[in-house]
């Protein structure tokens, strides 16, 4: 494949609709947004000492599904709350747009565009 068809915007594209490819990473930009939307917001979630369990899994895939931007509060030291974070960006497939503390904001867009609360360009 040469670099002209595998930039092309038919290509990213397709790359971001094939449900095999794995999610297009946000930009700082849309980083930025969604950080500001969840400004006002409390968090949804509690992480305690267990770590990211299945049960809390559950609860923030639900939560996601509700709500697609939510606050978490991470009960850990340092170095264990930002392994917890990539733990529930695997976990739930969704992206920490930042983290301040022991709070992580999560973003995941509904997989229904007609149910998508929050639109980025």
């Amino acid at each position: 494949m040469n670099k002209q068809s595998k930039n092309s915007p038919a290509a990213s594209v397709a790359a971001a609709v094939s449900s095999s490819s794995p999610r297009v990473p946000l930009t700082g930009t849309e980083r930025k947004f969604l950080r500001g939307l969840a400004h006002d917001l409390d968090p949804v979630v509690h992480v305690g000492r267990a770590g990211v369990t299945e049960t809390v899994l559950g609860a923030l895939r639900r939560a996601l599904d509700d709500h697609e931007l939510i606050k978490v509060k991470l009960a850990a030291d340092r170095e264990e709350r930002a392994l917890m974070a990539s733990a529930i960006e695997a976990g739930c497939d969704a992206e920490v747009v930042g983290q301040i503390g022991t709070i992580a904001v999560v973003f995941r867009a509904n997989p229904d565009p007609e149910k998508r609360r929050i639109e980025l360009s």
